[in-house]
């Protein structure tokens, strides 16, 4: 098969597992439609740490608030006013520049001085548009991962209803959520514009192509392992399998993080149910541990329709991993407001607020919504 032909295929099918028309998992109850991001602050995000910062080490945590700044550009921001190495700088996860948003970075002076704090405030106050919150010490740099999760607090402006309906309307869809949870989409913005990444992604996995920087050759694997991992999880939801576990599903405790094999299916759907545990979907790699039994079976359709069946992910440079199946949003709240809805939740660590958006708004694409 051509270079050329499968990925204009390919192409036909990207759109429906990028965002725009994954299936619901509330297709009955309508949407509240509307906008958002009209302005920065409407759309908050705030870190939920993993732990807390002990007051001495040589790591200074500095969690500060920002608007229209990637994490990266706020990360070179603070080594240029603390005149330390960009690679001493540290952070939990990447945050979206088109919000106002609330996050924590660990810098590591030179020569490992931790300054003053003062010292620092007025720095970061002369040098860069931050707003500073708290700094406290630590025994350790911030890296990927550090983190709960993130508490979201978004406005929803224009709605479609009218005011009491459009709440009544986010309400069931929210009560419906909490108690049932939705697939752990990854959004949109996971996959560049009009799903380029993921093209460019099969591109690399199926006709050893390379991307001419080592961040972006990951960013595009990456990218298509996550359109991978969406199709899954549309296969499941096709198949009425996202509220249960299946024999061999490799699943993960919520409380601890451990993995373990489904034996029992039925004992397992029930501590699912109960949001004790949740089956996990495969991010394709040499490393990922693979589901058996009927649940490795649906993993094996997704290669097989991908011609990825006997695929060396390790010669591809490909590790991969596994993550939650189902996202149940905590602390869902919603909040009717003079200028719209808000909706107010916490998500786990590599949750999107897009995949909890799109449901109550009902639209493929929350970022698209029209002027």
């Amino acid at each position: 098969m051509s270079d050329e032909v499968r990925p204009r295929r390919l192409e036909e099918s990207v759109e429906s597992l990028t965002g725009a028309d994954l299936p619901f998992r509330t297709p009955d109850l309508p949407g509240i439609g509307g906008r958002i991001r009209v302005r920065p602050e409407d759309f908050r995000v705030t870190e939920i740490p993993a732990y807390e910062p002990a007051g001495r080490g040589p790591h200074l945590y500095v969690s500060v608030t920002r608007t229209g700044h990637t994490t990266p550009e706020v990360a070179d921001l603070l080594a240029q006013a603390l005149n330390a190495d960009k690679g001493a700088v540290g952070y939990a996860g990447l945050k979206d520049k088109r919000a106002c948003t609330t996050q924590t970075f660990s810098v590591l002076a030179s020569n490992g001085f931790v300054p003053d704090e003062e010292w620092v405030a007025r720095r970061l106050a002369a040098e860069t548009p931050l707003q500073v919150n708290w700094m406290r010490c630590h025994g350790n740099k911030l890296r990927t991962g550090h983190l709960r999760g993130n508490h979201f607090d978004i406005l929803v402006r224009y709605p479609d209803a009218p005011p009491e309906e459009a709440v009544a309307r986010a309400q069931a869809i929210a009560d419906a959520l909490k108690r049932d949870g939705l697939p752990n989409w990854f959004g949109p913005q996971r996959f560049g514009h009009e799903g380029q990444n993921v093209i460019k992604g099969w591109r690399i996995v199926h006709r050893g192509w390379r991307a001419h920087r080592r961040w972006l050759h990951k960013l595009l694997l990456s990218a298509y392992q996550s359109w991978l991992c969406n199709r899954y999880l549309s296969l499941r939801m096709h198949e009425g399998l996202l509220d249960c576990c299946l024999v061999g599903d490799v699943a993960r405790k919520h409380e601890t993080g451990g993995m373990f094999l489904v034996e029992d299916a039925e004992a397992d759907s029930r501590r699912q149910v109960a949001g004790e545990i949740s089956f996990t979907a495969p991010m394709y790699g040499h490393k990922m541990w693979a589901a058996e039994g009927v649940a490795g079976e649906l993993e094996e359709r997704i290669l097989t329709e991908q011609e990825l069946v006997g695929f060396n992910w390790r010669r591809g440079k490909v590790t991969g991993t596994r993550r939650t199946g189902r996202l149940v949003p905590s602390d869902l709240s919603v909040r009717r407001e003079a200028d719209g809805i808000r909706l107010s939740f916490s998500l786990p660590k590599g949750g999107y607020a897009t995949a909890v958006l799109r449901e109550v708004m009902k639209m493929g694409n929350p970022d698209l919504a029209e002027d």
